[in-house]
């Protein structure tokens, strides 16, 4: 089985009031030198059969209607080589 991953972030104009929080949380915490945060979603899709072009059109076409909100989300999708190179039953 393959893995397909698509990642969902807000467009950089949106406000991104979680990753404002989390960006100003870090200095407190010891980490310095974070300029910006930006928050997003991943979802690990696994493919039954092979990911050739038609199963990736079909995958970016459910991202566009029902994982991501394009209005203000931006998606990408692409295939989870190091997944493809682990034998199967071998840990992440």
């Amino acid at each position: 089985m393959a893995r397909v991953v698509v990642d969902v972030m807000l467009k950089p104009e949106i406000l991104d009031p979680q990753g404002q929080a989390v960006q100003r949380a870090l200095p407190r915490l010891g980490f310095e030198g974070i300029a910006d945060v930006r928050q997003g979603k991943r979802f690990e899709l696994e493919v039954e059969g092979p990911v050739d072009d038609a199963a990736l059109t079909r995958i970016r076409e459910m991202a566009e209607t029902f994982l991501a909100n394009t209005v203000i989300e931006d998606f990408t999708v692409r295939v989870d080589e190091a997944a493809a190179a682990r034998p199967a039953g071998a840990a992440q």
